[in-house]
């Protein structure tokens, strides 16, 4: 019964924490670069945000909305954008 409660306790521990980063967010961040006799040939720079949806959006983070692989809307704007400008094309030629 113990091992019972143990496991319990940590997995209200995990849920909490995780509800904790979730709502105030945290930011990881890193930068990778190679270089020979200092030239540099590459620089790659990584930065994660982990955060719930809300929380972004109070950050004032929400290109998910205008990401048309993931939002019907922002498709929905840019095909419209895309027959206005067949249209002037066509008007033109």
């Amino acid at each position: 019964m113990a091992e019972r409660m143990a496991h319990a306790i940590e997995a209200t521990n995990l849920a909490d924490i995780l509800e904790r980063v979730l709502d105030k967010g945290i930011v990881i961040a890193g930068d990778i670069q190679i270089r020979i006799a200092d030239v540099e040939l590459l620089t790659i720079k990584i930065r994660l945000l982990v955060a719930s949806v809300d929380k972004a959006m109070e950050m004032g983070i929400n290109w998910w909305q205008q990401d048309s692989f993931i939002s019907s809307k922002a498709n929905e704007e840019r095909i419209k954008e895309l027959e206005t400008e067949v249209k002037r094309l066509k008007s033109e030629a």
